[in-house]
């Protein structure tokens, strides 16, 4: 599979992004996309301390946010707006109100029609980074990581007139995709989707999966026994972008609705 315009126009701003400029213009790139995004940077160092737009982009938490230990709380794995959530139903879950995609689509090839099986009647979550949100991204519950899937693809802009307007967005853009066991031994699915400009999604734990790269071919890594805590680390978006959460049937009790804006570490479902 050839790359696609979209993933050597992010590669290219990604390569701006990186660059750490003379400190006096580093100041001036980064005050000028605080003011132009609107950054509420609140919990994060002041703008002139990072010496790269891709260091602010990803930046962290100067005080870590508390959030519930509570097993039975599923929390937020990052800032973002819920696009949409739902039930899935036909194998069908919602990129946007009147745009649908086939969750089997989403996960690829590396999952078997058995482990798809499992979302039906089961509930999905999009989570929408935009580019003035927190990038970086935290697991949601106690969980073991039993497969990560990292599958090339375009590199689409994911906002709100994209998705109302390109059906199967997510499905053609590159993503990785996790899948998870909670510790009750329900199956969910992260996936992490990219978008123009945002080519690069970090996972901690697998330092082979490459994004935004020369690689065309889908890879699968698997682990034996790679458990995460809640609300852990584990990567971020070079700029925002899309989290999709699929989670098995009877595994969730939505909090949240369509339209919300949510924090990393707020309370959105309950695990049955």
């Amino acid at each position: 599979m050839k790359r696609h315009i979209t993933s050597l126009i992010s590669q290219g701003f990604g390569k701006f992004a990186s660059k750490e400029f003379p400190s006096w213009f580093q100041k001036i790139v980064n005050s000028s996309y605080v003011s132009l995004m609107g950054l509420d940077m609140s919990e994060f160092h002041a703008p002139s301390t990072y010496k790269s737009l891709n260091a602010l982009f990803t930046r962290h938490l100067r005080v870590p946010r508390r959030f519930s230990l509570d097993a039975e709380e599923f929390i937020s794995p990052c800032d973002s707006l819920i696009s949409e959530c739902g039930d899935i139903l036909d194998d069908y879950a919602l990129q946007i109100k009147g745009m649908r995609y086939r969750c089997g689509e989403l996960l690829g090839d590396e999952f078997s029609e058995e482990e798809k099986s499992l979302l039906e009647g089961g509930n999905f979550i999009n989570f929408y980074l935009s580019p003035k949100d927190y990038h970086r991204y935290h697991m949601p519950t106690n969980l073991k990581v039993h497969k990560a899937v990292h599958i090339p693809g375009k590199l689409y802009p994911v906002n709100i007139p994209s998705l109302e307007k390109r059906l199967n967005l997510f499905i053609e853009n590159e993503r990785v995709v996790l899948k998870c066991e909670t510790q009750a031994g329900k199956i969910f699915y992260m996936v992490l989707v990219g978008a123009l400009n945002v080519g690069v999604m970090q996972v901690s734990f697998e330092p082979r999966i490459k994004t935004d790269s020369d690689i065309t071919s889908v890879n699968a890594y698997e682990f034996e026994n790679l458990h995460l805590d809640k609300g852990h680390d584990f990567g971020c978006f070079e700029m925002g972008s899309t989290i999709v959460i699929l989670a098995q049937k009877d595994m969730l009790e939505l909090y949240v609705r369509s339209g919300e804006d949510v924090k990393f570490g707020q309370n959105i479902a309950k695990l049955i």
